[in-house]
């Protein structure tokens, strides 16, 4: 029987030789992850089922980032609470100030998940990990206490989506472009449930940054996971990053897809999501001026050291404009590293930027860059919704780390192109 990557990756999960669409299956769990604001509850979950151990304590990563270096009280009592938690058990993969960064930045880097892997996380931008060629969701504290205790959960098989972009890339076009203007193209609600297949001879070419960002935001569109067939471009990723090699599943040439879509790249320009949704998307040149109080340049899905290079490469010489704040986060201590070894923290902070510690930070409005009523941010974040990022009455806009950049310098939603 043909089956896509997705299916193959959860017949092998689930002990079968198929599986089949709307298929109910019970799947083992290869990495089970929680964060400071997911975690306390997903812990008591856990502990109101009494099964007194978790199922594999190497199994298992907790990684504080949402409000840290820790907010307020509450904050750090969540904290403190998985901290804790993760002693009483002997998780080893909890990782503290110093090593922690963004959740779905660390877990590739440090190279805790590996082709064809099945990963479930409590918080949505799990589907990060399909970059790599793994099946990987998101899903609520609640399911996540019950695998902490079992190793296991029950997943509907999802039908897949084909992805298809073709051409040549533009200059100053990239993975989030792409995915932006996929967005436009499906919607919120474009693929509920489905998996999100990312294919042809434009993908091919993609850096792994690139595909991070792309897998990131596929639930943006509703999907249940999105997902790259692994080649040489991961295997060089993961190379010297885990002692595991994975499975490299491919999809079979006759899989059966629920729906196609071929996408042009050549002519295809750096794209924004307008608010208050990542769907309202449109080419940069039909956005008009729209001038801008704060810039942000982080987050899990553009917070890695290629977005900040990129980024350096057009500040460098340049000031950000008078009454724009500019808010750089490195989304990993190893990332803030290497940006100050290449001097681009350097650039960034001769330009008039502010560089914050590893962290989610405004992304969420969790701190670090919450907007006042009336303003308006340009964001490399996944989601602008209302009320985001700080006041019901402010606006966020999405775009890549070029335009954020540009825009950051012009003090308005400006093309790379113009500098």
């Amino acid at each position: 029987m043909a089956m896509t990557i997705t299916e193959k990756i959860l017949a092998a999960h689930a002990g079968k030789d198929n599986v089949s669409p709307g298929e109910l299956v019970r799947v083992n769990v290869d990495l089970a992850l929680a964060n400071d604001i997911t975690a306390p509850l997903a812990i008591e979950v856990f502990e109101g089922l009494g099964t007194g151990q978790v199922f594999d304590k190497e199994k298992i990563a907790l990684v504080p980032d949402h409000f840290v270096p820790n907010k307020d009280m509450q904050s750090a009592q969540q904290v403190k609470l998985t901290r804790e938690f993760a002693q009483r058990h002997g998780i080893r993969h909890f990782f503290e100030l110093g090593q922690a960064g963004i959740e779905h930045v660390i877990l590739p880097e440090k190279g805790l998940v590996v082709p064809g892997e099945l990963v479930i996380g409590a918080d949505s931008h799990t589907c990060t990990y399909g970059a790599l060629g793994a099946f990987s969701t998101g899903v609520g504290s609640t399911d996540l206490g019950a695998i902490m205790a079992t190793g296991m959960t029950w997943l509907k098989v999802p039908s897949s989506i084909r992805l298809i972009y073709e051409g040549v890339l533009p200059p100053w076009v990239g993975g989030k472009d792409l995915i932006l203007h996929t967005l436009g193209l499906l919607g919120v609600s474009g693929a509920v449930y489905r998996a999100l297949e990312f294919t042809g001879e434009v993908v091919g070419e993609l850096s792994m940054s690139d595909r991070l960002t792309m897998a990131n935001m596929a639930v943006e569109a509703g999907a249940k996971n999105g997902i790259f067939e692994p080649d040489g471009i991961a295997e060089e990723y993961m190379a010297g990053r885990s002692d595991r090699t994975g499975i490299f599943f491919k999809s079979d040439p006759d899989a059966v897809y629920e729906k196609e879509f071929r996408i042009r790249v050549d002519d295809m320009g750096p794209q924004v999501a307008l608010p208050h949704s990542p769907d309202r998307v449109r080419p940069i040149d039909e956005i008009g001026t729209v001038p801008l109080d704060q810039v942000f340049l982080g987050s899990c899905t553009n917070g890695r050291l290629e977005d900040l290079r990129d980024a350096a490469v057009l500040l460098e010489g340049r000031r950000v404009a008078v009454g724009i704040r500019f808010i750089v986060i490195p989304g990993s201590p190893l990332i803030y590293r290497e940006a100050i070894e290449e001097g681009i923290i350097q650039t960034f902070l001769d330009a008039g930027a502010v560089i914050g510690p590893p962290c989610c930070g405004p992304c969420l409005g969790g701190h670090m860059g919450i907007l006042a009523e009336g303003e308006r941010a340009l964001s490399t974040s996944n989601r602008n919704f209302m009320g985001r990022m700080g006041h019901p009455g402010s606006e966020v806009y999405l775009a890549s780390p070029v335009v954020a950049a540009a825009s950051a310098v012009e003090g308005r939603i400006a093309s790379p192109a113009e500098l």
